[in-house]
């Protein structure tokens, strides 16, 4: 089975990196870091084009360039406490004068720190580990069987779609992933008195929704901009739907508390 579930998680997006980056070689080591089509990093070099990408796309992981660090670099290094949600990592040459630099990303609570020159091949993993979507399948892995996804087939689906960390995923789209009908699919995926699928989608993007919303540089249209719902009102009538929330309650809840209320009879819609 685990083999089986690795292939369906193999098949999500790309993870989608913002990278400020003010050298030729931090640049270098950055693109370098990731195989093709394994993650969209986007070169910013000054800190509100580090905010500019957040506020219009789910960003897994940022890269801060600490090679000569300025007040522009602590302003992009600043952004990690709005923006929990995502991963930072430093990218430092680490000579003895750059201890002050190291403290200061502990201080502001980078994931990690990259040694440049030393940990260059280093940089794709420690991004992968530190990344929203990573972190989100390793969360919610385990609830599959709360919800009653015992089967291969909905195991699989339910890692395919967690996945996509909220990103929206249309069940064609995950049919082919799998290899399968969009039909087969659905119908194998609410057996037993599992939820369909369409609901299934709709209650990992609203988890998704609610941690977004705990990062003070986010507010709920942000939110409902970044995962793509067509609008802040499509947000609000998820909610409602998935766990019987309005959305502005939704920082204020954790995962567990999203899945216990879709479980209280939620878990069905139209086909």
């Amino acid at each position: 089975m685990t083999n089986a579930l690795t292939a369906a998680g193999d098949l999500a997006p790309p993870l989608t990196v913002a990278a400020f980056v003010t050298r030729d070689r931090a640049r270098d080591i950055v693109h370098r870091a990731f195989p093709r089509r394994k993650a969209h990093v986007i070169n910013c070099r000054t800190a509100a084009e580090v905010r500019e990408v957040f506020s219009r796309e789910l960003v897994d992981a940022a890269v801060v360039d600490l090679g000569t660090p300025t007040e522009e670099t602590w302003r992009a290094a600043g952004l990690a406490r709005h923006f929990p949600c995502a991963g930072f990592i430093g990218l430092t040459p680490m000579r003895a004068a750059d201890g002050p630099s190291v403290a200061r990303c502990a201080e502001l609570e980078f994931a990690d720190l990259c040694a440049d020159g030393i940990d260059d091949s280093g940089l794709g993993p420690q991004i992968h580990a530190a990344a929203f979507t990573t972190r989100f399948v390793r969360a919610l892995e385990p609830a599959a069987e709360s919800l009653g996804l015992n089967s291969v087939a909905q195991r699989r689906a339910w890692r395919a779609v967690v996945s996509y960390g909220g990103r929206p995923v249309r069940t064609v789209r995950l049919a082919a992933t799998l290899r399968v009908t969009r039909e087969h699919l659905s119908r194998t995926f609410a057996t037993a008195g599992a939820p369909n699928l369409k609901r299934v989608i709709d209650l990992v993007r609203l988890i998704a929704a609610s941690e977004l919303a705990k990062c003070s540089g986010y507010d709920l249209a942000d939110v409902a901009r970044v995962l793509q719902f067509a609008s802040l009102s499509h947000l609000t009538t998820t909610a409602q739907r998935v766990c019987g929330a309005r959305a502005a309650s939704l920082a204020r809840l954790r995962a567990g508390d999203i899945l216990e209320r879709f479980r209280e009879g939620r878990g069905r819609s139209r086909k």
